[in-house]
């Protein structure tokens, strides 16, 4: 699987690595295909969502 960083928008996280949605649905991040998932970095949508990236991160390089 390719390397998931926080400077991805979630738009091509999902586009390279699919099974990370639902990591991302259990972090709150219910909006996966809204305009937003397209244009904003993992870092800045944990940000808004109230996130710790480093947490969420860490969540990711486990089912990576």
């Amino acid at each position: 699987m390719a390397e998931i960083t926080k400077d991805m928008t979630i738009g091509e996280i999902l586009r390279t690595a699919p099974d990370i949605a639902p990591v991302l649905m259990d972090a709150g991040m219910h909006c996966l295909g809204c305009p937003s998932a397209q244009g904003e970095s993992l870092e800045e949508a944990a940000m808004v969502h109230g996130i710790d990236i480093e947490s969420l991160m860490a969540e990711i390089a486990k089912h990576a």
